[in-house]
């Protein structure tokens, strides 16, 4: 690829990733448990991870969670994000070159282990290991998302190919 056109084609991921994660607070989810989020943001990060360097995959989702946390959260939601998104980020890497795992499997490992990382930083900030009862309803929810993530992420990826993104 072009460096220009490389250059063109992380933007626009950190932008579409940007994007995704406001439209995903304009999205009034209330199930009664605080933190359950769809994780639409991530449908650019897995196609990233198969489509793009993985540096660069990384630095989208970096810098996504930076731009997101600073325009609609705050210090300590950095803190969750960037621990979630860094252990997620690591093990969906290690999963997809074990070629083993699909894509639907790549991304729920990444929403659990978002979810881990999240409620491992929570103990530790509010001094406590009760925090890790609410882990099954993270993990539920979190596979949930990964299903409706990597399923659409596949898509993505399928399409993308087909037009030549690298």
């Amino acid at each position: 690829m072009k460096k220009s056109k490389k250059i063109a084609v992380f933007a626009l991921c950190i932008a579409l990733a940007f994007t995704l994660s406001f439209l995903e607070t304009l999205i009034p989810i209330n199930i009664g448990v605080p933190g359950v989020k769809i994780g639409l943001a991530n449908l650019v990060v897995v196609a990233a991870l198969y489509l793009l360097d993985k540096k660069e995959a990384f630095a989208i989702s970096m810098i996504r969670i930076l731009i997101s946390g600073l325009l609609f959260s705050g210090a300590f939601s950095l803190l969750y994000s960037f621990t979630g998104g860094i252990l997620s980020f690591l093990v969906m890497l290690f999963a997809m070159k074990s070629k083993k795992i699909s894509i639907l499997g790549v991304s729920v490992l990444g929403a659990s282990v978002h979810n881990i990382g999240q409620i491992i930083v929570a103990a530790i900030v509010m001094q406590t290991p009760r925090i890790v009862y609410y882990l099954p309803v993270l993990l539920i929810s979190g596979a949930a998302a990964g299903i409706i993530v990597g399923i659409i992420s596949k898509i993505i990826i399928e399409r993308l190919i087909k037009i030549d993104i690298k």
